[in-house]
């Protein structure tokens, strides 16, 4: 059965088009405007073996707020479009991901039950010319509460001792390890004979 999605979300301040396998090849055609977040959601497809395409025009002559969050709103809605009733599938994944320096965790459970937790230590403000350090906590808040699930993402470790942080290892640390925990999550579970992996039989 095909695991795939197709979400357009239009307000008036973006308009989005996420196109989702979640049984590709990593494949990825990802304009959002904002160039930093384009390289991020390339990890999630390459390392979460995901064909992504992702196309948004937003009010970035405001900022890239609108328009990041309104990509991760119908990111997250795509995935749980994907996913329908998640039968037979593993349910739950982790990855501990080293980038250089840094050492993050992420863990995700297809719950159905919308829980975020994000740890990261304090970051220069922005990352290239128009991505703003602290929309990372909003796109998993966003993204978890829009695709169902739970989803855990601590920083390890940020820098050697003594030294400050790179914002581009931590952040794109963090999307790596999602990417890696959610291909886990969705993966097929052969052992399940497609039952629906909970015992409430729903999720």
């Amino acid at each position: 059965m095909s695991r795939t999605a197709r979400v357009e979300r239009t307000t008036a301040e973006t308009k989005v088009l996420v196109e989702l396998d979640l049984d590709g090849t990593g494949q990825a055609d990802i304009i959002t405007g904002v160039g930093f977040y384009d390289h991020m959601l390339n990890q999630i497809a390459r390392h979460g073996g995901f064909d992504l395409t992702v196309h948004t025009v937003g009010d970035l002559e405001i900022d890239a707020h609108h328009t990041i969050e309104d990509t991760s709103l119908a990111l997250g809605a795509a995935f749980d479009q994907a996913l329908g009733d998640k039968a037979g599938i593993r349910r739950y994944g982790s990855a501990t991901i080293p980038m250089d320096e840094v050492l993050v965790r992420a863990a995700v459970d297809l719950s159905g039950r919308p829980y975020v937790v994000h740890d990261e230590p304090v970051l220069a403000p922005y990352i290239g010319p128009v991505y703003p350090t602290s929309m990372t906590r909003h796109i998993w808040e966003s993204f978890g509460q829009s695709a169902r699930m739970t989803l855990h993402v601590s920083v390890l470790r940020a820098a050697r001792p003594g030294g400050h942080p790179d914002a581009h290892h931590v952040v794109e640390g963090q999307f790596k390890a999602v990417a890696r925990a959610l291909r886990e999550a969705v993966a097929i579970d052969v052992r399940s004979a497609g039952a629906i992996p909970s015992t409430k039989g729903l999720l």
